[in-house]
């Protein structure tokens, strides 16, 4: 199948010099897109065939690609190794700290990062807002994902385990098990936030405390944390929690973008 060229135009300027190595890396690029042989990484990349071949040949003796039989072009495992020193290089606290700092000093509010682990909310990292409120969170400490907005974020596309996760933390006295009206209720939100890829948490896990939340996603396009904006109610009224959706997504597309994300 047709491979759609790349757009170079929009792509910094070629350094003098270098022309070959960006063909190379274009190649690379290519293959990752979907290429799989001679013919359309030529038509991708706008590369003749000839020097196509060429470069094809020295990237493979150098494991940034993988051939089979002269065609079924892969990346190789120079790159899942790169991929995996990159990560390691840039773990995700370091890498989000620029943009959480900007997001605090946005909106005057507690700023939160966090990963699911263990079947729970894990704070990362927290920068206090600037209103004077104090709350529970604190880097290190674990809260329950239904019960909060980072934690709501962090589990948007996990539809099937929705209802099961809030059953398991809302059970009642001596185990009851959770109300059923309330388990719809928790799923109708959780669809509704999962169209607008953002969650709020009104209160639900600490009394006066809302947050808006939304999801960090790595390479692979799966959630890997959360960002989110906590205050007191009198500073998260419904209007400004609307308002500070677009915010929080941006601040979150930004980290994801920095993990390799292209959604």
């Amino acid at each position: 199948m047709s491979q759609e060229k790349l757009p170079r135009e929009a792509e910094p300027a070629v350094p003098p010099g270098t022309q070959t190595l960006a063909r190379g890396l274009d190649v690379v690029r290519a293959v990752a897109r979907g290429a799989t042989d001679l013919r359309s990484v030529s038509e991708a990349t706008g590369i003749g065939r000839s020097t196509a071949h060429r470069l094809v040949q020295l990237l493979e003796r150098y494991g940034y690609l993988r051939v089979a039989a002269g065609r079924d072009y892969a990346l190789g495992p120079t790159l899942i190794e790169f991929g995996f020193q990159a990560l390691h290089q840039n773990p995700l606290p370091v890498v989000a700290r620029p943009v959480l700092e900007e997001l605090a000093e946005k909106v005057h509010d507690t700023v939160h990062l966090a990963i699911v682990d263990g079947g729970e909310v894990l704070y990362l990292d927290k920068i206090e807002g600037t209103r004077g409120a104090e709350m529970r969170s604190r880097i290190g400490h674990r809260m329950p994902l239904t019960r909060t907005g980072i934690g709501k974020a962090l589990i948007l596309d996990r539809d099937a385990d929705w209802q099961r996760l809030y059953e398991a933390e809302h059970l009642g006295e001596a185990g009851h098990p959770a109300d059923p009206g309330s388990v719809e209720d928790f799923v109708r939100r959780m669809q509704e936030y999962a169209r607008h890829g953002a969650s709020m948490d009104l209160e639900e896990n600490e009394p006066g405390i809302r947050c808006v939340a939304a999801p960090i996603r790595d390479a692979g396009g799966g959630i890997v944390a959360a960002v989110s904006v906590s205050a007191t109610k009198p500073f998260m009224p419904a209007q400004r929690m609307r308002g500070l959706v677009p915010v929080v997504q941006k601040a979150a597309r930004s980290v994801s973008r920095s993990l390799g994300y292209g959604g």
